[in-house]
């Protein structure tokens, strides 16, 4: 039966509360704003706080007997091509982990991506998981990875037959997506599903000019940031299921268990709210974003000094690319992408996404228009001219491929929960960490919990360090000393 998109349960249904001039005596204790404090309502402003009610027992009954957020769910999956969606108000990171965790259990082995986001490696460390790393696609030449080939994947199951499945990242921050239909051939040849960390991809069931969306191209699970690339909140995710291979009953648990039981129906209606707009408007919303991303490339190509990353750059055989984040190298100018990014921020109040030794991105969307883009191209015309004068960084120490992969000694789980002691880093090549330790933004963890220390990615990290790079997650985020096994 065709679905209403004109419709959005839950907008409409904090509409009739209001309108209802419900009374509650339960929480949250701000009670419709009236509790809170006039500074924090002048800053956040009362609509945020109208619209901060219970789900059950405030938005819905307390039996939620009128299903808002199960016809919300549904309107999701419909206008993205999946059987079920699952709203959750805990990012992506609680999502993949769901995701996960409904595919093996502990001890169980899973083909993973070793390019994956930290919130897998956190899925690694509670689940017991044991993975399967498979290696990203290198480019030697820009020291960028690129998502792991569907060969990759077919040796990695020949190598190891009892793996629960695979999880792979695609799109990348980069703006690469994998050869997913190849993928997922490789999978279900097996009767193995297929596990998407689409985070970056919550706008490609919307334009065919964007990479082929998860769902179409036969993964099983895919999970997305509706507040990465859509007009959600923050923390706002939806992961989607289709076909057999993973039960819903038992996704549904997975998701239960780990999310909260007060979650924020202010998430769900930005969500919700975004599903409409794009089932109604996306086409052609993303087609004036990708017409302003192909504009805005030719305009920073023409900087000198800069040069736009783009297909050709990025992809190889079977990969697709999403050009509305634009990334840009910066090297020819003589400065780090940390640089760059600070003195952006500072001289023309501008916030740019991934930054590291040779690149900094602008992450385009639909909420991009003339004016935005005319700053961002001010500003990098002024970088560009004021570079010579800016302070030379120190050189980042990045090294090759073989070099930055270290030996697996010890399950992510076992060394993360396992003795630890803190040693100072000059003497920690050898030990065995027992913390991450990742870069941020994008949040690809260096090193993981388990692997054996070596001077070359210790030596990476702290001329990233000294460059810029921002540590958020060691015990010492200024690496003076990593934390290890106590007894390796």
């Amino acid at each position: 039966m065709p679905k209403n998109h004109q419709e959005a349960p839950v907008l409409d249904a904090l509409a009739a509360y209001r309108q209802r001039g419900e009374l509650g005596f339960t929480p949250p204790g701000h009670k419709q704003a009236r509790g809170a404090a006039p500074e924090v309502r002048a800053v956040l402003g009362d609509a945020v706080f109208l619209g901060d009610v219970l789900a059950s027992g405030g938005l819905d009954d307390r039996r939620m007997k009128s299903g808002v957020l199960q016809r919300a769910e549904v309107l999701m999956a419909d206008a993205v091509h999946a059987e079920h969606a699952f709203f959750s108000t805990c990012g992506s990171s609680l999502s993949v982990k769901a995701a996960m965790l409904s595919v093996a259990a502990h001890g169980q082995k899973l083909l993973v991506g070793r390019d994956a986001h930290k919130a897998v490696i956190s899925g690694l460390i509670l689940s017991g998981i044991r993975p399967v790393w498979v290696e990203p696609q290198w480019d030697t030449e820009r020291h960028l990875a690129h998502p792991p080939s569907p060969e990759a994947y077919e040796r990695a199951f020949e190598e190891h037959p009892d793996a629960q499945g695979a999880l792979v990242t695609s799109p990348t921050p980069y703006g690469v997506a994998a050869d997913l239909r190849a993928i997922a051939e490789v999978c279900h040849r097996r009767s193995r599903p297929l596990v998407v960390d689409e985070a970056w991809g919550a706008h490609l069931p919307f334009h065919p000019d964007l990479p082929t969306w998860a769902m179409d191209a036969g993964a099983d699970v895919c999970v997305t940031s509706i507040h990465k690339m859509g007009s959600g909140l923050e923390q706002g995710s939806v992961f989607h299921l289709r076909g057999d291979l993973i039960d819903h009953d038992t996704l549904a648990s997975r998701a239960d268990l780990l999310g909260t039981t007060s979650p924020s129906v202010l998430l769900y209606a930005g969500m919700d709210g975004w599903r409409r707009q794009m089932v109604l408007e996306g086409h052609t919303l993303m087609s004036r974003a990708l017409d302003l991303a192909a504009s805005v490339r030719e305009e920073i190509e023409s900087i000198d000094g800069m040069h736009v990353n783009d297909r050709d750059d990025f992809c190889g055989p079977g990969s697709e690319f999403d050009p509305l984040p634009v990334v840009i190298d910066i090297a020819n100018l003589g400065i780090s992408g940390y640089l760059a990014a600070d003195w952006l921020r500072e001289h023309h109040h501008m916030d740019t996404h991934l930054m590291d030794h040779r690149r900094v991105s602008a992450q385009l969307t639909h909420a991009d228009d003339v004016e935005t883009t005319k700053r961002l191209l001010t500003g990098l015309r002024d970088l560009a001219r004021q570079a010579p004068s800016l302070p030379r960084g120190p050189e980042v120490a990045v090294p090759a491929p073989s070099e930055l992969r270290m030996d697996q000694a010890r399950l992510p789980r076992d060394a993360y929960f396992h003795a630890t002691e803190d040693v100072p880093v000059e003497r920690a090549a050898g030990r065995v960490a027992a913390e991450m330790i990742t870069p941020y933004p994008p949040g690809i963890p260096v090193v993981l919990p388990g692997e054996r220390l070596t001077e070359p990615v210790l030596r990476y990290l702290l001329t990233g360090l000294e460059a810029g790079m921002n540590l958020p997650d060691p015990a010492d985020p200024e690496l003076h000393t990593v934390r290890v096994c106590a007894d390796d």
